[in-house]
């Protein structure tokens, strides 16, 4: 054989081998396309797909397909690649970590509040987190930033962005005043201690805000965060208590005190400074102020007969200690379902939920959720509503059903979110507009 066929028939192989492997790489890219088609399909049947909050936005003329976003996401299916391209799929899944965000080296991901069809109603806040007033900034919860990660840097970021831009030429009582003892709060008065500012750190509860109304066994941090003068915190499946117990350490180590108790009723600009009035008429003032109260201090309410019986709460703080009673929790987010299966294992729990379907809770609630249906210690009621709630029983509207059914009832757990201050902020003269899948993070 001639060195010259010898030369064709390697270059023939070695082109054979070429498109061999490109065909493999195609066909596996097509049935990962096909895969991520079958649970966008999913996801849209069982109203999954469209987003509720905070959720990443894909530039599919900058992504080029590496697959980081995916890869970094600590939840389950809420990205996916199809057709060479990033794409949602369980966006109403996202909790808003911005992993995905950080980790795209192209930077074609950004973190959007709101959809074009569903807005969201947040108050004004630009890129430092100052609001419309100067002096009044706002981070965690009450600017749309719920994850206990993303409100502890909001909070270190907005106190830095104050103390850049501080004088200190004023007759205030204090620099700053801290409304929220929260993650974002907690964070916020840590920062001011690092700068040097005269402040106060005001709690209209306990220690902890939103976190401390949690159940006492739930699991409330799920990665890494950094806390001012204290770094890199190495937690996973950290639960309620451990999580108090740390911050509780670090202000006692750092001398902050929570003021706890005084709920603020008021914000007022007097010329160059706030007066921050709380509940009873006491009253402070300050030359700037960071909200950070979240919105689960003000629960939504069903507005229903009976709604005010002492039966009726809007946390659960100690599951274990109840059983043997007859009870209806209501809401179709992770809080309800926590609940209801923490009550689950020594009392009759129904779970009502307005909706047709689960569309907002995490993967692992929804695996447990099912489980315990097929146990036998969940009832389900979809498409229900409760309409009234009696001293031994309560009423259920039910789509499909002629009359409300009555059924046994010793108590009502009602998680159905929490109400923007709409009000407390405007009298502060806060802006408050929706918004329709408008940008909130960017690189």
């Amino acid at each position: 054989m001639s060195l010259q066929v010898e030369s064709i028939l390697i270059y023939s192989l070695a082109a054979l081998l070429c498109i061999a492997i490109v065909a493999v790489y195609v066909f596996k890219k097509r049935r990962e396309s096909k895969i991520v088609d079958r649970k966008i399909k999913k996801a849209q049947e069982e109203g999954m797909h469209e987003p509720v909050s905070l959720h990443p936005y894909v530039d599919v003329n900058t992504c080029i397909q590496t697959g980081a976003c995916v890869a970094a996401c600590p939840e389950k299916d809420i990205l996916g690649i199809r057709n060479g391209k990033a794409t949602i799929i369980n966006a109403s899944q996202c909790i808003g970590h911005g992993a995905c965000f950080h980790a795209c080296p192209t930077e074609a991901i950004t973190l959007r509040i709101g959809t074009e069809k569903r807005g969201v109603e947040l108050p004004h806040v630009n890129q430092t987190f100052e609001t419309n007033v100067p002096g009044i900034y706002i981070a965690g919860e009450l600017g749309g930033m719920g994850l206990i990660k993303n409100a502890v840097e909001q909070g270190r970021q907005a106190v830095e962005n104050l103390a850049r831009a501080f004088k200190g030429d004023h007759n205030a009582s204090y620099d700053l005043i801290i409304i929220g003892a929260g993650p974002a709060g907690i964070s916020g008065a840590l920062t001011a201690k690092k700068h040097g500012l005269h402040f106060l750190l005001l709690e209209q509860d306990t220690l902890g805000g939103t976190v401390f109304t949690y159940p006492r066994r739930k699991i409330v941090m799920t990665s890494p965060m950094d806390l001012p003068l204290y770094g890199k915190i190495r937690l996973y499946e950290t639960s309620k208590s451990e999580l108090l117990d740390l911050w509780q350490t670090v202000l006692i180590k750092n001398e902050i005190t929570v003021t706890e108790n005084k709920k603020v009723d008021s914000v007022t600009s007097e010329g160059p400074v706030f007066r921050i009035t709380v509940a009873g008429g006491d009253s402070y003032t300050s030359a700037s102020v960071l909200l950070a109260t979240g919105r689960r201090g003000t629960p939504r309410k069903l507005n229903i007969p009976g709604e005010e019986r002492e039966k009726v709460a809007y946390k659960l703080l100690e599951p274990e200690d109840i059983s043997g009673n007859h009870i209806i929790v209501v809401g179709g987010g992770d809080s309800a379902v926590e609940s209801a299966l923490l009550l689950a294992d020594h009392n009759h729990v129904i779970l009502s939920y307005r909706g047709e379907a689960f569309s907002r809770i995490k993967p692992g609630n929804s695996e447990a959720l099912k489980k315990a249906m097929r146990e036998g210690k969940v009832d389900l009621k979809l498409k229900s509503n409760l309409i009234s709630i009696n001293e031994e029983e309560v009423e259920i509207a039910v789509e499909g059903e002629t009359e409300p059914i009555k059924v046994v009832n010793d108590l009502v757990y009602i998680f159905a979110g929490g109400e923007l201050p709409a009000e407390f902020l405007k009298k502060a003269g806060i802006t408050i507009t929706r918004k329709f899948g408008e940008t909130v993070l960017k690189h």
